[in-house]
């Protein structure tokens, strides 16, 4: 599959659709299935026999008992699509304004890290994937390839740079000045992981993946961060006290074939190299901080010219706050319920915080979203652009670089499609008029 961006972005998702459609059961003349299914739960079933019990509790696992997650999939309930038929839908326009720019849809890949324990390709085929169909991709703070890499292998797909605060504001700077000379769009800072969640299913495993070096590749590639684990080698820093098991070992060598980057050696050199393991040490200290509070975003000001979009809002307050200090954006998120458990789900105060903040910088949203009705909604209740995140992690691991496309291709084939039986030609009709909010019954 190319990654070379198409030439006329919007003409490439015309009538997506209706092709889609035809090319799915035209192939099953013959009796070709999908790439990868089409249905979201079977999808998810699909990408769960692909991966490792422990990829796969990461990637679909959320915080405590999971009621977030499963709130923010029933917020979605509560909006029906409202047809009006009669009304000439024969083309229709996906297109949205977004930081300046008129983008062919409004689909962005959200940033998922990690990606290597879901497949060997990881950013790299995302990347491509999401260049492929003129989609924005954010690259992860917590990516398994170093973001250099990432451009060199999908050059002309438009992307951003996310920004986990990290402890040390050299390496905050650092990082920042390494998107913005590779042309990333815009810096999104995401604010929900000053602490880690309480993530039960990882917890039960025991696993936790940057503790054996993986998706730290944006850090063991930074001259910053690469001066931090000099430092702390040389000086002896204390080290996590772990008993010899075989995973043991394998995690060892795991961690040692990460930290190549750092020693710019082998295998066999980086296993006797103390730096590998400080890496680690390294990055389990400066992470994050709790410390971060609002005053700290306009330093984010004096590391980039980039634009900034905040991300982690779910209080109506919070997004005025982010537009007082400055803020380009508004990322509507709870981390796709990651972070914590009973928390407030995203659905159910976009339409508020969309009258807040009244146009004056667009919003992401993210949380939930598993199909293109569900961007629908969500664009009706006041999104400007809408996030999707786990769906296409899954169609990675069931078929790579081409089953993340054709991921994005079914959300953005049903959002053309729903559109169109909701009696409209343009995402930029989409409103509340278009929708129907369900009342729940008294006492219920």
């Amino acid at each position: 599959m190319s990654s070379v961006a198409p030439e006329d972005p919007a003409a490439a998702v015309r009538g997506i659709g209706r092709q889609v459609q035809s090319d799915i059961y035209r192939a099953g003349i013959g009796g070709a299935k999908p790439v990868v299914p089409v249905e979201p739960a079977v999808l998810e079933r699909f990408a769960r026999k692909a991966m490792s019990a422990e990829a796969f509790a990461y990637v679909a696992g959320g915080a405590g008992s999971e009621h977030t997650m499963a709130a923010n999939r029933a917020a979605f309930d509560r909006w029906q699509v409202w047809p009006r038929p009669l009304r000439d839908v024969s083309e229709r326009d996906l297109s949205v304004e977004f930081l300046g720019a008129t983008r062919p849809t409004p689909l962005i890949l959200a940033p998922l890290g990690v990606m290597e324990m879901v497949h060997r390709d990881a950013d790299i085929a995302v990347a491509r994937a999401a260049a492929s169909l003129g989609l924005p991709s954010v690259l992860s703070n917590q990516a398994s390839v170093a973001m250099e890499q990432v451009v060199d292998a999908a050059p002309a797909g438009p992307r951003m740079f996310q920004l986990y605060w990290s402890s040390s504001d050299e390496l905050n700077a650092s990082l920042l000045q390494r998107a913005e000379q590779l042309g990333c769009e815009a810096v999104v800072i995401t604010l929900d992981t000053h602490l880690l969640g309480w993530r039960t299913r990882d917890l039960d495993l025991g696993y936790l993946p940057f503790t054996r070096g993986l998706g730290i590749a944006q850090y063991t590639s930074d001259p910053v961060f690469a001066g931090l684990v000099r430092e702390r080698a040389a000086t002896g820093g204390p080290a996590a006290s772990v008993r010899i098991t075989p995973k043991t070992i394998a995690a060892g060598v795991s961690i040692a074939r990460k930290g190549a980057a750092l020693t710019g050696t082998g295998l066999r050199e980086s296993l006797r190299s103390p730096l590998p393991r400080a890496a680690v040490e390294t990055f389990l200290d400066v992470f994050s901080t709790p410390a971060i509070a609002w005053e700290d975003i306009a330093r984010a000001r004096e590391w980039t010219k980039l634009p900034i979009i905040l991300k982690g809002i779910v209080h109506p307050d919070d997004a005025i706050r982010a537009l007082d200090a400055g803020a380009d954006g508004i990322w509507i998120s709870n981390h796709g319920g990651r972070q914590i458990d009973r928390s407030v789900p995203t659905l159910e105060v976009l339409p508020t915080i969309a009258d807040r903040i009244a146009g004056r910088v667009p919003i992401v949203f993210d949380s939930g979203v598993r199909s293109g009705a569900d961007a629908a909604i969500a664009l009706a209740l006041g999104a400007t652009e809408v996030a999707l995140g786990r769906p296409y992690a899954y169609g990675l691991a069931i078929a790579g670089e081409e089953g993340v496309a054709a991921v994005i291709r079914h959300v953005l084939a049903e959002l053309d499609i729903s559109l169109g039986l909701a009696g409209l030609t343009a995402v930029a009709d989409l409103d509340r008029g278009a929708l129907r909010e369900v009342v729940a019954a008294p006492g219920r």
